[in-house]
């Protein structure tokens, strides 16, 4: 049970004490909520590894092809600016939930809660008082946030207002909105890394026959697939049920140091080869169409992959006083990473950019060991990106039954979201239009969006400038535009024939 990380006596048991007098719970809040200091929280270097293996992965590779569809100009510029706008978002999203927690006197708010806290405790009456769903949302919602290792410090008697019939406002819908994005993206990502591993296995095994010592520019040459795609997905289908069976984000380190190791070896390797004999980029164009620059918004989005852990990742610290230099320190390096890479990949492969730069790779064994080092690490990764989604939906789940069918219920749960993955990645066609429409739709949303919205509810009744204000509403819009015109123009390319010359189908390079 260590290695699962829960104990469902103590969930069960913390579920109905909804039943005590508030006197009762103060005095059980500081005996259950303390912060996860001393030898039970993250170090420094764990909470820098599980950030960077976060915001790392298939994302990352297909960065080349959205420099593409936003120009060799436009592109790196606005990578940066998406990159130092996320990283200030998540800095409002931090402090936003420091805020509250002092307010509330709150050891930790997650995501869910501080959207909820924050427009209970807003000077709108009708947001405030607004009921809407009653006593039944309050209890669900409280089951729904209060999770066994993220959400470790839940209390029904924190709830503020949201315990009274005639106060369960308007908040609890912005909360289960926040706790359905976070839930979207990170399985939207595992569905990504699915297909992301299936492509590159396919390829790997389909093409062993033609591969050879000598490492040459990747040549077109038709090749008929031997087994379908959706056999490799369904391969990796039962060792990804395994690993997310381990729910302990100490052990997840582990693998994620693993997989931090093998994404640096591989990393090496693909900038080994693009940065050989770049030709000189005179026929590319600085600025793409502005239909794929919307494309570009959804990938770019989608590459910081990390919004849905930072508060996580800060709560669990040994000390999280120092989480701020962790957060600057790790996105620093993302954004570097990011645009290097997608620049000098495009300006090396320019008009025939896949949508991973693997499938740009020369057909030899070194740069296959490229896609099998990778995948190894998307594969760990999927544990870490898996488990926001699992530690919403699971503790409901298990609240539902009795203490001897709680583990079952869990491990159910987890196989059947794994299994939910898997499926989608099956049903959809290409993996550059699934990265684009999963950052449209809820990266946007959770990355952009609600932050600014929150900083503005919380502060703007304690003196918020008038610069900040405009900061947020523009930084809210911006995250708007792109949600809604990103998503329709990935909609629009997912309906269109595919173009096999740029679909995620790996059997026809060679």
């Amino acid at each position: 049970m260590s290695l699962l990380g829960r104990d469902y006596n103590s969930e069960l048991n913390s579920l109905d004490n909804r039943s005590q007098s508030p006197s009762e719970s103060s005095s059980s809040i500081t005996s259950e909520n303390v912060h996860p200091a001393g030898e039970a929280g993250l170090s420094m270097m764990q909470t820098l590894i599980h950030l960077l293996k976060c915001n790392i992965g298939t994302g990352l590779l297909g960065l080349p092809l959205a420099i593409k569809n936003a120009g060799l100009l436009v592109g790196p510029v606005s990578l940066l600016a998406i990159g130092v706008l996320t990283v200030h978002c998540m800095v409002i999203l931090l402090n936003c939930a420091q805020h509250l927690s002092q307010r509330l006197q709150k050891t930790f708010v997650n995501y869910g809660e501080a959207t909820m806290y924050s427009l209970e405790t807003c000077p709108n009456t009708w947001l405030r008082t607004h009921a809407v769903w009653g006593r039944w949302s309050s209890a669900v919602s409280h089951r729904l946030e209060c999770s066994g290792k993220i959400s470790a410090h839940c209390n029904p008697h924190l709830q503020g207002s949201s315990d009274s019939p005639a106060q369960a406002s308007v908040a609890e819908i912005y909360r289960y909105t926040v706790s359905f994005l976070l839930i979207i993206t990170q399985l939207g990502f595992c569905s990504v890394y699915f297909m992301f591993m299936a492509d590159n296995l396919q390829q790997m095994v389909e093409e062993a026959h033609v591969t050879s010592n000598i490492c040459q520019p990747r040549e077109i040459l038709a090749l008929t697939p031997i087994l379908d795609i959706r056999f490799y997905m369904l391969t990796i289908l039962p060792f990804l049920i395994l690993l997310v069976f381990i729910q302990n984000l100490k052990v997840l380190s582990i693998f994620s140091t693993l997989a931090n190791i093998t994404t640096v070896g591989s990393m090496a390797l693909i900038f080994e080869y693009i940065m050989q004999g770049i030709p000189y980029p005179s026929n590319l164009p600085l600025m793409a169409n502005w239909k794929t620059f919307l494309l570009f918004f959804g990938t770019a989005i989608f590459t910081f992959e990390g919004v849905g852990m930072v508060l996580p990742l800060k709560n669990q610290m040994k000390h999280p006083q120092q989480f701020s230099f962790v957060l600057y320190l790790g996105m620093s390096i993302v954004i570097i990473l990011y645009i290097f890479l997608g620049t000098l990949g495009y300006m090396k492969f320019g008009s025939d950019t896949q949508a991973s730069i693997t499938l740009n790779l020369p057909n030899c064994w070194l740069y296959q060991s490229v896609k099998l080092m990778y995948s190894i690490g998307i594969f760990f990764t999927y544990a870490l990106q898996f488990h926001v989604p699992a530690e919403i939906i699971i503790p409901f789940a298990v609240s539902q039954v009795s203490e001897s069918w709680a583990l079952f219920v869990d491990l159910s749960v987890r196989s059947g979201l794994v299994c939910l993955t898997c499926v989608s990645a099956i049903l959809i066609p290409r993996l550059d239009l699934v990265i684009s429409l999963v950052g449209s739709v809820s990266s946007s949303a959770l990355a952009l969006i609600i932050p600014a919205l929150l900083e503005i509810v919380i502060f703007y009744s304690e003196d918020m400038s008038c610069v900040t204000l405009a900061k947020d509403i523009m930084i809210s819009i911006l995250g708007l535009l792109g949600c809604i015109f990103g998503t329709y123009q990935a909609l629009y390319e997912l309906t269109q024939p595919i173009n096999h010359s740029m679909a995620n189908s790996t059997g026809v390079y060679a």
